[in-house]
């Protein structure tokens, strides 16, 4: 695969994040359409598709306006889950070590 068939990964700001939800919405209430804003928003600020549609289904889960795992929630299940592998990493070293000291005092003394 050459370079020019690689994905190119684009980091928006939280301002630009914020600016295409807002213009969805407006537009969205101001219009009563559903249909179709997401791509006439992306398409007017240059940013992609699938990126805005993300954007505003997160912040609908978010708001409570529809079903899903909230961005708190997500955040609260990664730190837990780092927190967990310390604890098991920590854990192994611990049970190693007591093996080591186990073996050390049953050695025969000199």
């Amino acid at each position: 695969m050459g370079a020019l068939d690689e994905p190119i990964t684009r980091r928006y700001t939280v301002e630009q994040k914020g600016q295409a939800l807002r213009l969805v919405r407006k537009i969205r209430v101001e219009s009563g359409q559903v249909h179709g804003v997401v791509q006439r928003v992306a398409a007017q600020l240059g940013y992609g598709v699938e990126s805005v549609r993300s954007w505003v289904r997160q912040a609908d889960i978010d708001g409570g306006v529809k079903v899903g795992v909230t961005t708190a929630e997500a955040e609260r299940v990664k730190r837990l889950e780092q927190e967990n592998r310390e604890l098991r990493r920590a854990n192994g070293i611990l049970g190693r070590a007591s093996i080591f000291f186990a073996a050390e005092l049953d050695r025969p003394q000199r």
